[in-house]
């Protein structure tokens, strides 16, 4: 096999399939007894270590759990799903439970995210916080004031909101508050470079249109492609452990268009 063969062999295998995907309905990227098919990186440790069993699963839950921390110490985790996607809707059922991690940040109460569109796991910096990503953010009331879920995010991306490019790092959904511990349903939709769409017990709670690559990140130029556009089309999932505990009962996915072989 040539030299030239050989990289066309392989540029075709990390592409995406542009090829109208199978009539599969939703796939469980979850598959409730392990996790097979994620891979793991925490802020401060290498790709793959699970540092004090953060992620685990028990009882058929996907769990982030800080039993073992005495300290927090800002080791924010993300546990990433192995392909890439571009077009499709990805649904989730969540619950916060029990207390926060000593030392985490107040903002993290009761928080977390799904990160879409995200740059692949084995591109973090070892210290680095967050994947650039669009981050759906899922937060948890503390039985008192009023605090939206679903809201948007966005470490090292912006996006276009009513026809104007939107800088604002975070901004609040229309969702209700959720206290408790109880379960919630989510649903994003994803249509590449074009719309995503929060929704909350069957109502769009969020909009908005052209994820792209902040100019001012420190990963922007290591991230834009050979191109050099901005737009983000497709991209890694991933889910959060930000300092408070909680459970993933179900993580699915319906694939709208095409994907990417492993990250």
């Amino acid at each position: 096999m040539n030299k030239l063969f050989a990289t066309l062999i392989i540029a075709l295998t990390m592409a995406c399939s542009t090829a109208k995907p199978k009539n599969e309905g939703w796939v469980q990227l979850f598959n409730g007894k392990d996790l097979k098919d994620w891979t793991i990186k925490i802020k401060g440790f290498p790709l793959g270590e699970n540092y004090l069993n953060t992620f685990r699963v028990e009882d058929s839950l996907l769990k982030v759990r800080y039993d073992g921390y005495q300290k927090f110490d800002n080791h924010f985790g993300h546990i990433f799903y192995k392909h890439s996607y571009s077009h499709y809707k990805i649904r989730a059922e969540y619950r916060f439970v029990g207390e926060q991690a000593p030392g985490g940040p107040g903002w993290a109460f009761r928080n977390s995210g799904i990160m879409i569109h995200g740059q692949s796991a084995r591109s973090m910096e070892l210290d680095q916080d967050f994947p650039v990503s669009i981050e759906v953010q899922l937060l948890g009331g503390n039985g008192k004031e009023e605090r939206s879920t679903l809201n948007l995010c966005t470490p090292g991306t912006n996006v276009v909101m009513n026809g104007q490019l939107w800088t604002q790092h975070c901004t609040n959904s229309t969702s209700k508050t959720y206290h408790g511990d109880q379960w919630v349903t989510v649903e994003v939709e994803v249509r590449g470079d074009s719309i995503i769409r929060h929704t909350i017990d069957g109502q769009t709670v969020l909009e908005y249109t052209q994820p792209q690559l902040d100019e001012r990140d420190a990963n922007y130029q290591k991230l834009l492609p050979a191109d050099k556009s901005k737009l983000l089309k497709k991209g890694t999932i991933s889910l959060q452990a930000e300092s408070h505990s909680i459970d993933f009962r179900k993580v699915e996915l319906l694939n709208l268009g095409d994907y990417c072989e492993e990250e």
